[in-house]
């Protein structure tokens, strides 16, 4: 009896002082809710509509050569016509290269202002893991179920907040 005790006290106290803190954390909760994320989100939101203003625009415009060419269609003999069609081909090409090119470019700038942020949040997630005696941050998309105590993830906006609040674009 007195052995059986003695085991059940030990291990209480192993895994007492074994005990690891584990914690979790959203990444992209913060990227987009934080001031810096939200400046970024209204700089590429300004940007997507300038082009979807910009390419409308154009949109209409060959739509509009495409209308004309095709009631032009009649008068014009076979060679003006192929000619006229060739180059407005060449037009619809050209435009949509283009806006496949904004929209890359568009993503890019998302990308790198995105892993800018993410430079910026590193050391403030690994100076509060240090500073409050935590051993695990594991992403938020990687937990099924978790108390709410244990996500850190206001905290670390917080700290983001008083750390950075805009990009240089």
């Amino acid at each position: 009896m007195k052995k059986k005790i003695l085991i059940f006290i030990l291990l209480n106290i192993l895994t007492f002082n074994s005990k690891a803190e584990i914690v979790y954390i959203d990444i992209n909760f913060i990227v987009n809710s934080s001031d810096v994320g939200k400046n970024l989100n209204t700089y590429l939101e300004t940007i997507k509509n300038q082009n979807l203003l910009k390419y409308k625009e154009i949109e209409n415009d060959l739509v509009n050569k495409e209308k004309s060419l095709i009631a032009q269609q009649n008068i014009l003999d076979k060679e003006q016509f192929q000619k006229k069609l060739k180059k407005l081909t060449a037009e619809v090409q050209k435009y949509r290269s283009d806006k496949k090119v904004s929209l890359e470019e568009l993503n890019n700038i998302k990308i790198n202002k995105t892993k800018e942020i993410l430079l910026v949040l590193n050391p403030i997630i690994t100076k509060y893991v240090d500073e409050n005696s935590i051993s695990i941050v594991i992403p938020k998309k990687n937990i099924i179920v978790g108390r709410k105590n244990l996500d850190i993830t206001n905290q670390i906006i917080k700290l983001l907040n008083n750390n950075i609040t805009k990009l240089e674009f």
